[in-house]
């Protein structure tokens, strides 16, 4: 008996032992989980991982992870963290799904990885990468031609407010003249979501852009709600495009303040570095590094289940007097900086995530 087949029997006759708590922990995870080792075999399985391969534990051991799911590991590094989104996976016996494989290492078993496997149902989360909805783009591009015209007025506006005002009444006025250029720019590079102009990427200080996105919330659309901010202060700088990215975030903003409503609440903006976080390329021919994490969390009841697969699509709303148009617009920017936004329902009790995941900047 080799090596591989006899731990296989070990675990096998251990099966019916009483199991010890981090095994009923397992078993109990709604999250599909397996247990794999250096070679690709399948070691362990939790029922929810039962319930996704439609098979039972006793003959999930045993098969290799390519059998499994269509993918096997050997691209994937086995001594740090792995995240790989939106792959195809093939289930035993059913057809394609999309789905993100999640893999962390067993530091006690060298080679050994617990693989998560999180499906795309339409209340999970949802992670998009490409922009260029065809069939938005004159409705953005005359939406973007009646935002113009207003703009000039309001410059001109704040000018004269300008004139009059006192030094902490300036502040504000600069502020609106700031966010009216920003704006005029951002229409100018953009008169529609087919924009394929590539932009000009460059390392930013993610952190001075959220602190400049929540400023203009905190001054107008969310003065009433509460603000909490939970930095990784030495987060490297990201790969990207300033006015686009504030743009990004003030939008994220501007929906977890709706969501709150009346009502107000909180709004939690994180930060992190994430090991292993990355996506494939175009063609599937490479892996694109995305360790700057950014989260905009609120307490809101998140969206209804039937458009939740949806959000990213233009013209889909849950509001009554919404356009459709905001995280449409989130995604077509961060797609055009490598990087992917999901949605998501975390926590308990249950909160709203949008999370941002983006490259970063090259070291000097």
């Amino acid at each position: 008996m080799d090596y591989a087949s006899g731990r296989l029997a070990r675990l096998r006759a251990r099966g019916d032992a009483r199991p010890a708590p981090a095994e009923a922990l397992l078993s109990a995870l709604p999250t599909p989980v397996l247990v794999v080792d250096e070679d690709g075999l399948i070691l362990d399985a939790n029922a929810a991982a039962e319930t996704l391969l439609n098979l039972s534990r006793s003959v999930i051991i045993g098969m290799g992870i390519n059998d499994a799911t269509g993918h096997h590991l050997r691209s994937m590094p086995t001594e740090t963290p792995f995240v790989a989104y939106d792959l195809e996976i093939h289930l035993p016996g059913t057809r394609p799904l999309r789905a993100d494989l999640m893999a962390a290492p067993l530091p006690d078993w060298p080679g050994w990885r617990i693989l998560a496997l999180h499906t795309h149902p339409a209340s999970g989360p949802i992670a998009r990468r490409a922009g260029g909805n065809l069939a938005a783009a004159g409705a953005a591009a005359l939406l973007a031609h009646e935002i113009k015209n207003p703009l000039s007025g309001i410059r001109g506006a704040a000018q004269l407010l300008e004139a009059n005002a006192d030094e902490d009444s300036r502040a504000l006025t600069q502020l609106i003249r700031d966010e009216v250029d920003r704006v005029a720019a951002l229409i100018d590079r953009m008169e529609g979501f087919t924009d394929t102009r590539p932009l000009a990427l460059e390392p930013q200080n993610i952190h001075a852009i959220l602190d400049h996105a929540s400023n203009v919330a905190r001054r107008g659309f969310a003065d009433t709600i509460i603000f909490k901010e939970v930095y990784d202060p030495s987060l490297p700088n990201v790969l990207g495009h300033r006015d686009s990215l504030v743009q990004v975030v003030i939008n994220l903003l501007k929906n977890a303040a709706e969501a709150l409503g009346e009502a107000g609440g909180s709004i939690t903006i994180t930060t992190a570095y994430r090991h292993g976080m990355s996506m494939l390329t175009d063609g599937g021919d490479g892996r694109r590094q995305l360790p700057i994490e950014v989260c905009v969390i609120d307490d809101g009841p998140g969206a209804p289940p039937e458009i939740a697969e949806h959000l990213f699509d233009p013209f889909v709303s849950s509001k009554r007097d919404g356009r459709g148009l905001g995280l449409a617009l989130v995604e077509k920017l961060v797609a055009d900086q490598g990087g992917l936004v999901e949605y998501a329902r975390e926590g308990h009790p249950e909160r709203t995530v949008f999370r941002l995941l983006l490259p970063r900047a090259p070291r000097k």
